[in-house]
C-alpha cells in the first residue's frame, strides 16, 4: 500500500535521503534495476564492478556460517532449561503457524520421551557469536 508524502515532511524524516533525491548530479545515486523476491536469489544475482569473479569466488578467512540462518523450533528448543520452557516453545510456534500439527505433535513425542536434552544440548548464551567466528 502507497502512502502519499510531501516534500516537507520527507526534508524532515530523510534529510539524507531527500538530498540524495534533490540532487539530479548527485554521485551518490544507485540504480536499481531488479527487485528480488529472497536473499538467495539476491546473493545470485547481484554484481560487484571492483573484484574480479575469481577475488570474489576465492574463500576468505572468516567463513560467515549464519548468514541468512534461520533458527528452527529445535534451535529454539535447545535454549531452554525445562520440558515445561520446550512445550511453551512448540505451542507458541504452532499457534504462529510456524508449526503443523504433526511436526508439533513430533516434537511433542520427542520431549516427552527424551526430554529437552533430547534435542541436543543447551545453546548457552552467545553461542551464535561462538559459531560465527566472533
Amino acid at each position: 500500500m502507497a502512502m502519499a508524502i510531501d516534500k516537507h515532511s520527507l526534508k524532515k524524516m530523510f534529510p539524507h535521503l531527500y538530498n540524495e533525491l534533490a540532487d539530479e548530479d548527485s554521485e551518490n545515486k544507485v540504480s536499481i534495476d531488479a527487485v528480488c523476491d529472497s536473499p538467495e536469489t539476491a546473493e545470485k544475482t547481484v554484481e560487484i564492478e571492483d573484484v574480479t569473479e575469481e577475488e570474489f569466488l576465492k574463500p576468505t578467512k572468516t567463513v560467515d556460517k549464519l548468514r541468512h540462518f534461520n533458527p528452527s523450533a529445535i534451535d529454539f528448543i535447545r535454549r531452554c532449561d525445562t520440558d515445561k520452557q520446550a512445550q511453551e516453545i512448540i505451542s507458541y510456534l504452532q499457534k504462529r503457524g510456524e508449526l503443523t500439527q504433526q511436526q508439533a505433535t513430533e516434537l511433542e513425542y520427542t520431549l516427552k520421551q527424551k526430554g529437552v536434552r533430547g534435542f541436543g544440548s543447551k545453546k548457552e548464551e552467545n553461542y551464535y557469536f561462538h559459531e560465527g567466528g566472533l
